[in-house]
């Protein structure tokens, strides 16, 4: 019998498959490649650009982006907004618009969050070699650009033959669809497969249902787990990313509300509790609060949920100091699992999470404990009061007095986004998330650049959601390009930008190690050659206009208010652009991280700094 054939090239069959692709959960039907960014050249024009025009917007809709790396923080955003149910498609040209993929594309893979990546790919047929932005090695003739996603990609194929689509497409949607695998996915087309014709079976469009897992736990992990936590005096869980990514936000506070366990937050994780339940203590780990790093300290158990136990959270292997301390990790992911030489429980989030509520009923910690990580909670609290309060509505507001100001502005719903510089800290440490998607922060990758682009991706993904991008100077300069993209799409992103003439984290991070704040502010030359002159005359918010944006300037914390409740009111992209004073108002860090120091030096800084840092290095432990 004779199979039924559609003649396509490969650019059109891989379009007419990815709008059949579904993702499935509880039921619920996502369309798994819900669009797709490009900026075409000619490496992918006459082919994915040209197979986007001919299906058309319903089949396959299209987002024009203006830079690459960007497109794929837009998609990152988006998938995250939607808990990695739906996912977006990159196209790019060949050469440095393939390479620009490099870092959205490692942001992706780290984070765990899907994207798939479409970038052009030089002749498979070589006719014409070397091609324009072609790179020739001398040994291997079949390496291209296109290489350097292999290491931060989940899955990496490039399609050499048009036959070869039909098994890399259905592994890539594998990939994209596995919890436990998900991340950045390639494609690499040649230029010529792209336009080359196929006799395509019917089948290979049919619409697929990619089920996402909700493994259940192995019954000896989960008993071995439910001991560990009844012969527990002092568990703590943290909660990771894996919380929100599985919805399993209910699920945490019925085991919480049953068992009275204190919940501390990863950057990824915050939110999972909502910020006034009795038992959320906020951030862990470098950034943490001081009473969730004080239960750490001294915890007996730590229950690792959905998390990956970075640096940050486990202040460089120092912050958990009982001797006994012992770990029970729930992921979907085993590498996670096994983390500090934990009791692993292998399974989703909240399957897992409801069958541990149901191993220990009628277990609830002492009274003693609850009592003890209460009052913590409440004296966190008068720190937060504090810092967000501002005594002089014509002062210039400091940057925690923004947030305050933000603060009580937001709508339970609204989406706070932010990557890099100092917020991240401050943040973590202060901000009183009202719902589970509320608290955006991308600190697996902390990637400069990442906060506009990612607002455009919520928006699209939550339509109507006010969605606030909050960015120093130097992360607006890193990729302020997509913000002509909101205006195009008319997207109502908010935009706060902050003014501190330069890299204020990382200034403050260089002063600590000893490297005396060198390079890191936005000033002019000095006559003695370092950048400590003047502030550069640089007006971020002409540029912002410029750009098509409604602009607000505040000066002080009384503008900041006003402007802040008119963004959110605007139906069009408004930036809020604020300079801030500089003076330090954030609590400091109640635990360490661990950036090596100059081991040998002749200036005084970096000698006490080496002091200080071979005292705290001391604490570090390895969980065997």
């Amino acid at each position: 019998m004779s199979q039924s054939t559609h003649r396509l090239t490969v650019a059109q069959a891989l379009v007419r498959f990815l709008s059949a692709q579904y993702s499935e959960r509880d039921g619920v039907r996502h369309r798994l490649i819900a669009g797709t960014w490009g900026i075409f050249g000619h490496g992918n024009v006459a082919g994915i650009g040209q197979a986007l025009l001919e299906a058309g917007e319903e089949a396959m809709p299209f987002h024009q982006g203006r830079n690459e790396q960007a497109m794929v923080h837009a998609a990152v955003g988006y998938a995250r907004q939607l808990n990695r149910l739906s996912a977006q498609a990159v196209t790019t040209s060949i050469g440095p618009g393939a390479t620009n993929l490099v870092t959205g594309a490692a942001l992706a893979t780290v984070n765990r969050l899907p994207v798939l990546l479409l970038p052009g790919d030089y002749f498979a047929t070589r006719a014409a070699d070397p091609l324009l932005q072609q790179l020739e090695h001398p040994v291997e003739a079949d390496v291209s650009v296109n290489d350097s996603l292999r290491p931060v990609s989940r899955y990496f194929d490039r399609i050499t033959r048009p036959e070869t689509l039909i098994p890399s497409a259905l592994h890539a949607m594998r990939v994209l669809t596995d919890p436990a695998e998900t991340g950045a996915v390639t494609l690499a087309l040649p230029q010529d497969v792209q336009a080359e014709a196929y006799d395509w079976p019917e089948e290979f469009f049919a619409e697929r249902v990619w089920r996402v897992r909700r493994a259940a736990p192995d019954p000896r992990e989960l008993a071995d787990a439910a001991a560990a936590i009844r012969a527990a005096r002092r568990p703590l869980i943290v909660a990771g990313g894996g919380v929100h990514h599985s919805e399993a936000e209910d699920a945490l506070k019925a085991l919480v509300d049953a068992t009275g366990i204190p919940v501390a937050s990863t950057q990824a994780g915050k939110g999972s509790l909502r910020h006034d339940h009795p038992a959320d203590l906020g951030g862990i780990g470098h950034t943490g609060t001081a009473v969730s790093d004080d239960l750490a300290r001294t915890a007996d158990l730590v229950i690792g949920i959905g998390t990956r136990y970075t640096d940050f959270t486990t202040a460089s292997g120092t912050l958990f100091q009982r001797p006994e301390v012992r770990f029970v990790n729930l992921n979907i992911a085993a590498v996670d699992a096994h983390k500090l030489a934990a009791h692993p429980l292998l399974a989703d989030a909240r399957t897992g999470l409801e069958a541990l509520t149901g191993a220990l009923a009628g277990h609830r910690v002492d009274a003693a404990y609850e009592a003890e990580y209460r009052a913590g909670k409440e004296r966190w609290e008068r720190i937060v009061d504090a810092a967000y309060r501002a005594d002089d509505d014509s002062a210039t507001p400091t940057q925690t007095q923004l947030l305050g100001a933000l603060d009580a502005v937001v709508g339970d719903t609204d989406v706070v986004i932010n990557a890099a510089g100092s917020l991240p800290g401050d943040l973590h440490k202060l901000w009183r998330a009202r719902s589970p998607r509320q608290y955006h922060l991308e600190y697996g990758y902390s990637c400069m650049g990442y906060e506009i682009p990612a607002g455009i991706g919520v928006q699209q993904a939550a339509p109507g959601t006010p969605v606030w991008s909050l960015v120093g100077d130097g992360t607006y300069l890193m990729m302020p390009t997509e913000i002509v993209t909101a205006v195009q799409e008319g997207l109502p992103v908010n935009l706060v930008l902050i003014q501190n003439h330069g890299y204020a984290s990382i200034g403050g991070l260089s002063e600590s190690v000893g490297a005396e704040r060198f390079g890191t502010a936005y000033r002019y030359r000095a006559p003695d050659g370092t950048f400590t002159g003047a502030p550069l005359p640089v007006d971020l918010a002409a540029n912002a206009a410029s750009l098509g944006m409604d602009v607000i300037r505040a000066k002080t914390v009384r503008d900041l208010r006003d402007a802040l409740t008119t963004a959110r009111a605007s139906d069009r992209p408004t930036c809020v652009y604020v300079e801030t004073d500089p003076a330090p108002t954030a609590p400091a860090a109640e635990a360490w991280w661990d950036v090596p120091v100059a081991e040998v030096a002749s200036r005084e800084a970096a000698v006490d700094a080496r002091t200080a840092y071979d005292r705290q290095v001391t604490d570090r432990r390895r969980h065997l």
